[in-house]
């Protein structure tokens, strides 16, 4: 059965998952961008994002939950932040994400916002739908255009809390930077997971981050106390990884 996943999505110790002050030139806000300083570095990461000169990334742990993000991924959904830092009526058309010509999504994306506007068809196999009736109507276009595979929730912090409240998402991957923001976006501020039916199944520690695996139980689950909380090392984790292959 398809799912509704959020991946590889970055969280400070403190539980922020952006800085302050969004803008065009900080669009993770300030400090953001250590958030996913164990992302950078992953092979899954270059292979989106190539850098003339650098290496093409490391594996390992977080590469292992990274390339995880990407596999039976049929469409996602974002914020409009997400998708650019444009407030209020589009201007223009000029806007067209903070990817260039080839973002990295490969399938149909459903941006969500108040304001209409016309799809955009990007390279590479990416087209940009805009939603303007509500979080249920992008997840249910979303589902039909996966086609069977799941839907990728990529935020920002506000989309996923939405989500989150709803109780749609069937499970959401939290990678924890060792870093301190102090202010900005905090993801789980004032929610209670356990309450909305979520659990944490898994904690493995990465070479940068430690991930964390939260999903949503079903009534046989709660019946029987399944679901419970659980640690994995990373070499325990890296030789399971190998074992699916």
């Amino acid at each position: 059965m398809a799912k509704l996943r959020v991946c590889s999505f970055s969280v400070s110790l403190d539980g922020y998952g952006a800085g302050p002050d969004q803008d065009l030139q900080n669009p993770l806000g300030v400090g953001g961008p250590a958030l996913h300083g164990w992302f950078f570095q992953t092979r899954t990461f270059h292979q989106f994002h190539p850098v003339e000169g650098e290496p093409g990334g490391v594996t390992g742990v977080d590469d292992g939950f990274a390339a995880r993000g990407f596999e039976n991924v049929g469409a996602w959904i974002l914020g409009r932040n997400m998708f650019g830092p444009v407030r209020g009526p589009w201007p223009d058309a000029a806007w067209k994400g903070w990817w260039g010509d080839t973002p990295p999504y490969h399938v149909p994306v459903f941006v969500l916002t108040h304001h209409a506007r016309e799809p955009i068809e990007m390279n590479g196999g990416t087209t940009f739908h805009f939603v303007t009736d509500g979080i249920g109507a992008a997840l249910e276009r979303a589902m039909d255009a996966a086609g069977g595979n799941d839907v990728r929730l990529g935020g920002g912090v506000a989309t996923i809390r939405q989500y989150l409240r709803a109780a749609l998402v069937d499970e959401m991957h939290l990678a924890v930077s060792p870093v301190l923001l102090g202010r900005g976006e905090n993801l789980l501020e004032g929610m209670n997971l356990p309450a909305l039916g979520y659990s944490c199944t898994e904690r493995v520690a990465g070479e940068g981050a430690t991930h964390y695996l939260i999903k949503k139980r079903t009534e046989y689950e709660e019946s029987f106390g399944l679901l419970k909380d659980r640690g994995v090392d990373g070499a325990e984790y890296q030789e399971r990884e190998r074992n699916r292959g």
